[in-house]
């Protein structure tokens, strides 16, 4: 059984209390983690607070840069046993472990540790005559801003998780860490790894588990935290954002897409299969998937056929088989919703592959790579995010109206341009409303590039020197000039 980490000390919840860690593919436990309750979560952010308001963490830059590095280091020193709880507990293919579920995020902690110390936490602005008449010199300062709850999702869990810590850590902050209830050892291990192999002082990190989603409000309510930094659904970031008013507690929020993958009338459609298919990997549980297909109508059937082909070249499997690259779906819960909204596409639109669970997987949460063609742009299934493996596919008679289809959506996170006319792709790509795009298959994810979204995507932004900031507050310094 793991351990909660709080004040610096590897305990048991309150009471001895744990619940069952289920394994998506197989429905059985794989083993316990402990079941927080309101009065672990309490001292965790009492330990938070102490930590910051009463130690030099904040101001030694140096210090935190050598912590994280040290952190960072024991992540490859754990990469495999990681690597077994991500296929384990969230049902990732071992074959996507080898992207950025893993190997290749690990690095990333390196950038944080550099922007400790090389962040530009002190700006000097040159005298001037102020709005008062006075002239003065002014200085800004970026001070980390406080203690910061973490609250992450199933479906991206350990690097949701290293990616959040770092950025704190790196910033001065002081951290309670509560993973999603689904997928908890991703958030203990790395208490285990930082007690064991880091300076990281007492108090500084905290890591709180619990079968209860509602732990989370326990930190979204309680005054001693000065941010919020949420990663999941539009819903419950809503409902982050309501309980937050009472303190006017900052928030940071990358929620929901429904994002539209435009496909221009002179792109070389048969090269873009596996893109296509793309949108199934760790079964289609990714906020910023492309899981809206935007066909010109003058090459609608072609492209209907190559993604048909795409989509019926998958197969659900086993996520510890190296060749699987859809496993099953987190939960039973889950897979409930999706096959409702996939019932729900039956009566909107053209079934063409898929539409259930797989004959051939009995046991595990399973659901088909489901596609759907003739979808209107409203139907339900092209306006509300499904996370699963399922793609919507949208005729559209010119670029135009492709940017309007793809801009006729709530959300705002994520776009992709296919084109061989890269100028009229990027022409498209600065007219669509959403935080990423990439084009022609480039690739926007990595650590120094900022990623959120516009609309009910999101507040904020997660990664880059903008995420970074997320962390911090800005005070100026006047003085006589």
């Amino acid at each position: 059984m793991t351990s909660l980490l709080i004040n610096g000390v590897l305990r048991q919840a309150a009471g001895g209390r744990t619940y069952q860690n289920i394994n998506p593919a197989t429905e059985a436990s794989i083993g316990e983690a402990p079941d927080c309750s309101r009065a672990d979560a309490d001292i965790a952010i009492a330990s938070a607070r102490e930590a910051f308001d009463n130690s030099t963490w904040s101001r030694d830059h140096e210090f935190r840069a050598h912590c994280l590095r040290q952190f960072r280091d024991g992540l490859y020193a754990e990469q495999e046993e990681l690597r077994n709880i991500l296929v384990q507990e969230a049902g990732v293919p071992v074959a996507l472990t080898h992207s950025i579920w893993l190997d290749t995020m690990l690095d990333a902690v390196s950038y944080w540790a550099d922007l400790a110390t090389n962040y530009p936490y002190e700006v000097q602005i040159s005298a001037r005559d102020t709005l008062a008449g006075v002239t003065s010199a002014r200085t800004v300062l970026r001070e980390p801003i406080g203690v910061v709850a973490a609250i992450t999702p199933w479906n991206y869990s350990l690097p949701s998780n290293v990616f959040k810590l770092s950025a704190a850590l790196a910033a001065g902050c002081t951290i309670v860490l509560k993973p999603s209830p689904d997928t908890p050892w991703s958030g203990t291990e790395l208490g285990r790894i930082i007690v064991e192999r880091t300076d990281i002082p007492a108090g500084v990190v905290n890591v709180v588990t619990g079968a209860d989603p509602l732990l989370g409000e326990v930190l979204v309510q309680d005054p001693r935290v000065d941010l919020i930094h949420f990663t999941g659904s539009t819903g419950v970031g809503k409902r982050i954002m309501a309980s937050a008013a009472d303190n006017v507690t900052r928030v940071c929020l990358e929620l929901g897409g429904k994002s539209a993958n435009v496909i221009l009338d002179d792109a070389d459609l048969p090269s873009l299969a596996a893109q296509i298919a793309g949108v199934c990997a760790h079964a289609g549980q990714g906020c910023a998937l492309t899981t809206r297909l935007l066909l010109p109508r003058s090459r609608y059937d072609e492209g209907v056929a190559v993604a048909k082909a795409a989509f019926e070249a998958l197969r659900c499997g086993d996520p510890t088989d190296p060749d699987v690259i859809v496993g099953p779906v987190m939960n039973a819960r889950q897979r409930e919703r999706i096959l409702r909204l996939i019932d729900k596409g039956k009566q909107e639109a053209r079934l063409v592959v898929g539409g259930g669970r797989p004959d051939y997987m009995p046991v595990g949460y399973y659901v088909e790579p489901t596609l759907f063609c003739d979808v209107d742009p409203d139907a339900v299934i092209a306006q509300e995010e499904i996370f699963g493996p399922v793609l919507a596919v949208i005729p559209y008679e010119n670029d135009d109206d492709a940017v309007r289809i793809a801009n006729n959506s709530v959300f705002g996170l994520s776009a992709a341009v296919h084109s061989s006319d890269t100028h009229r792709a990027v022409g498209v790509a600065r007219r669509l409303r959403t935080g990423t795009v990439g084009i022609n298959g480039a690739v926007w994810l990595a650590v120094d590039t900022p990623f959120g979204g516009y609309k009910q995507s999101g507040l904020g932004r997660d990664l880059g020197a903008e995420g970074f900031a997320e962390f911090l507050e800005a005070k100026s310094i006047a003085l006589p000039g």
